[in-house]
């Protein structure tokens, strides 16, 4: 009874094992295949395919199925189409960014450009039709409002010594004026003095 168990137990264990074999295989079948997956999982499926034997000289041999390896030379193929389209779309994308930066460039160079001149006449002030930069202008400037301001301070200083002069030829003026005035007068009454003594020596003699 006993035995009969342990070769049922065995029998048991043999069926497993060879379902999970099985099982296994159907995976394998199932993760290689010639029609979908990387080019690599075809190439193991056809050699999974494919019978060994060896030659009269000893040396190993693969079968392969000639529709396998047609099918797997048109998915080579293929692939490598769809690299080359790939590569081809990269490198016209890489021209076409190559291009943009060039583009980009000469603009980042026109702008320098531009900004350059627009500081240049930015820090520059037109006098007299030239360009000079705002330094000398304002040197220039200041000058000339300095060389102004002096000679107003000039004019003012001549004016109030003018106006002094005037003053003083005016009080002198007014000096004379009166002293001539003062002249006159004794002048006047000294005329009047000797006239009442002339007339006086007149009646004098006309009384004797």
């Amino acid at each position: 009874m006993k035995f009969l168990i342990r070769i049922a137990f065995l029998l048991s264990i043999v069926c497993s094992v060879e379902v999970t074999a099985q099982n296994l295989n159907e995976q394998t079948e199932e993760q290689y295949s010639l029609n979908s997956g990387t080019i690599d999982n075809q190439f193991e499926y056809v050699f999974r395919k494919s019978g060994n034997f060896k030659g009269t000289d000893g040396s190993k041999y693969e079968a392969v199925k000639y529709s396998n390896l047609l099918t797997l030379k048109n998915h080579v193929l293929d692939s490598l189409k769809t690299t080359y389209k790939k590569l081809e779309n990269s490198e016209n994308t890489v021209q076409s960014q190559a291009n943009e930066i060039e583009d980009l460039k000469t603009k980042l160079l026109n702008t320098q450009s531009t900004l350059d001149q627009t500081n240049t006449e930015k820090n520059n002030m037109a006098l007299l039709g030239m360009q000079t930069s705002k330094t000398s202008y304002n040197a220039i400037m200041w000058s000339i409002i300095a060389a102004l301001l002096a000679l107003l301070l000039f004019f003012i200083f001549k004016y109030k010594n003018s106006n002094s002069l005037t003053k003083q030829a005016k009080y002198k003026l007014e000096e004379v004026e009166t002293e001539f005035e003062e002249h006159r007068r004794v002048a006047l009454e000294r005329e009047q003095k000797v006239r009442r003594q002339l007339q006086d020596e007149i009646n004098k003699n006309k009384t004797k």
